[in-house]
């Protein structure tokens, strides 16, 4: 055999290799994470809950939810181990977070005030300048439609010689 016909199969046990490798080492990052909790540690369950560590097992860990409401999780559903800060920040609403820039506000009507305002001085232009979109009140509609409909039914000639409803069945 020659070496260009196992070059294929080099490759690909090679980039199999590498991606265990990664997959290995991500696992092993994430035990050692896991063996970092203590008693009083903040964490993310891969569920998404915030909690506190009571007590570790060999397998599963006690976590308290809410004050008084505890509950037993496996130590692999822990996400992440936070540090206290980032744990009372997202928990309790803790914010030592300094902006620098605008505070965007929760709804539009910081937005529409300038808008209004705007428009408040140029009301008398804006009358003049009304839109036309051709929309009928709905009164002409009816009568238009009814025009139309009278109109066809005069003109209307049965183009194979029959009258409404007659049929060829016998």
């Amino acid at each position: 055999m020659s070496l260009v016909t196992l070059l294929p199969f080099i490759v690909l046990i090679g980039a199999m290799f590498l991606m265990t490798r990664s997959a290995k080492k991500k696992q092993q990052q994430a035990v050692q994470m896991r063996n970092q909790m203590q008693p009083g540690t903040g964490v993310r369950t891969i569920g998404g809950m915030y909690a506190t560590v009571k007590e570790l097992h060999d397998d599963t860990v006690l976590l308290e939810v809410a004050p008084g409401v505890h509950a037993v999780y496996a130590k692999n559903s822990i996400g992440a181990v936070l540090d206290d800060a980032e744990y009372n920040r997202i928990v309790h609403g803790d914010s030592d977070l300094k902006v620098d820039g605008d505070i965007v506000p929760d709804d539009a009507s910081s937005l529409t005030e300038a808008t209004t305002e705007a428009t408040d001085s140029d009301s008398d232009s804006a009358d003049d300048a009304k839109i036309d979109l051709g929309k009928k009140p709905e009164a002409d509609v009816a009568d238009t439609k009814d025009d139309e409909a009278e109109a066809k039914d005069d003109d209307a000639e049965p183009k194979d010689g029959k009258a409404n409803g007659e049929t060829d069945a016998k």
